[in-house]
């Protein structure tokens, strides 16, 4: 039976392929005159298609080959002992990524042709995810699903896409710290919106609608605080 809770990872991976090709084009790029790399609009896609590849190895099959592991991980970080006693709901997952992802990504790369800081905002999300899998990685000494990618491409990803803002767009930190306190903000309330639910203060619509509005909420941090000063 067809469950998109399920299979999701799987056609993000699809997309990824797609997407892939589209970033060896022109088309999603907003200024010809300029490498690729250097375009934020085009580094807004490509942190995309990076989320993707990140998402299947969360919520796909792992570097160990496991299946859906991370949702077993969420369990355990609550204290639940693995995916059958637990209470986290696999919608909550699917609401969260393909709002933050399949939503954003698309969202800030059109923004950002006309306003440059809101391409960069996509990156409050991996760039802060890389932490949320590197911090349990050298407390606990092990892997967890999704720290290949966090370590190997959304770290020098980010990285550089805020060495584009500063050098080549001359936007000043004022979006690349509102990029990182936006992507602080949404896991925030991500994992409190979570934690709310398994105790019982809020229900599955309202934990998903959480979900759903949450990178809205990044978007406006950045489009007001971090625009960048009058030259």
């Amino acid at each position: 039976m067809f469950a998109f809770d399920l299979v999701w990872p799987y056609m993000g991976l699809g997309a990824a392929l797609l997407l892939a090709l589209l970033l060896c084009t022109d088309a999603l790029r907003s200024d010809l005159a300029m490498p690729r790399r250097h375009d934020l609009v085009w580094l807004a896609w490509a942190g995309m298609l990076a989320y993707l590849v990140h998402q299947f190895e969360e919520h796909g099959i792992d570097a160990e080959g496991a299946t859906y592991a991370f949702h077993g991980e969420l369990c355990r970080a609550f204290g639940f002992d693995g995916p059958a006693a637990c209470p986290v709901p696999f919608s909550f997952i699917t609401a969260v990524n393909v709002s933050a992802v399949w939503l954003f990504g698309p969202a800030t790369a059109l923004l950002g042709r006309r306003r440059p800081e809101l391409a960069l905002a996509f990156f409050s999300i991996p760039f802060v995810n890389a932490f949320a899998h590197l911090g349990p990685a050298v407390s606990h000494g092990t892997y967890n699903a999704g720290l290949l990618t966090a370590i190997a491409i959304f770290v020098p990803l980010s990285l550089w896409t805020f060495h584009v803002a500063l050098k080549r767009y001359r936007l000043g930190w004022r979006p690349v710290i509102a990029t990182i306190a936006a992507g602080i903000v949404l896991h925030a309330i991500l994992m409190g919106s979570l934690a709310a639910f398994i105790a019982g203060r809020i229900g599955l619509v309202v934990l998903d609608a959480i979900q759903v509005l949450n990178p809205a909420l990044a978007l406006l941090i950045v489009a007001r605080l971090g625009r960048p000063r009058p030259a």
